[in-house]
């Protein structure tokens, strides 16, 4: 049986762990950590503070980044849970989450 090509997570869910577990990283970071392009992550990063899920401050020459984790889950089927619950499911650890 030949492999297929889809994952669990979308590449916005992949870019938010990745901020979730460490604030500090830079786009190219990220990118290499999920595998996609660092204006593919620019374009996600945008989207997430669009929508209100993460904030960032800029540090020198860096950024900071915060996370809403009360803001809801966008998918129907889980509408009204906050990112938080998401969180705690999938990180291993989570006693550091804010």
């Amino acid at each position: 049986m030949a492999p297929t090509n889809w994952t669990f997570l979308t590449n916005h869910a992949q870019v938010f762990l990745c901020i979730a577990e460490n604030t500090h990283l830079t786009a190219r970071e990220i990118a290499v950590q999920v595998g996609i392009t660092e204006r593919a992550v620019q374009r996600i990063v945008g989207d997430l503070e669009k929508e209100g899920y993460i904030q960032h401050v800029r540090e020198g020459r860096t950024n900071r980044y915060t996370i809403d984790l009360d803001k809801p889950l966008r998918h129907p089927a889980q509408r009204g849970q906050p990112v938080r619950d998401l969180l705690s499911h999938i990180m291993r650890d989570t006693t550091e989450l804010p």
